[in-house]
């Protein structure tokens, strides 16, 4: 139990410490990643205005199909490219990258490329 929370509290403590120095605006807004064991999702938001911009997740109707399984890297690789399609749309070129207390690795790194392929720049 104890190393559970152990576990909680640094990543805790990372994630505040990552996010102290990220910071979205109207020009630049912040692409965040959340990922849980079997989803993977990601918003572009503005931070001066608090408006989510656009947002893409495994647990979206359009994509549920075309991913079997949301918790691994074909899923994330999807997500970005979804993603950077539907920011192209909107105008949107550079965001500032969130990984949100998570390592730079896996499904996290599979969505930062995907993404910068489909042509976010970060």
């Amino acid at each position: 139990m104890r190393n559970e929370l152990v576990k909680t509290w640094r990543h805790a403590r990372r994630k505040q410490r990552v996010r102290k120095a990220i910071r979205g605006s109207q020009d630049r807004p912040r692409l965040a990643v959340v990922r849980s064991n079997k989803n993977i999702g990601a918003q572009i938001i503005d931070d001066d205005t608090g408006r989510t911009l656009c947002s893409v997740s495994t647990r979206c109707k359009d994509l549920r199909d075309a991913v079997p399984s949301g918790g691994n890297i074909e899923a994330a690789t999807v997500i970005g490219k979804s993603l950077g399609e539907k920011a192209k749309q909107l105008g949107i070129e550079h965001v500032c990258f969130d990984r949100r207390g998570r390592r730079y690795h896996g499904r996290i790194k599979a969505l930062a490329d995907a993404a910068r392929e489909a042509g976010l720049k970060f």
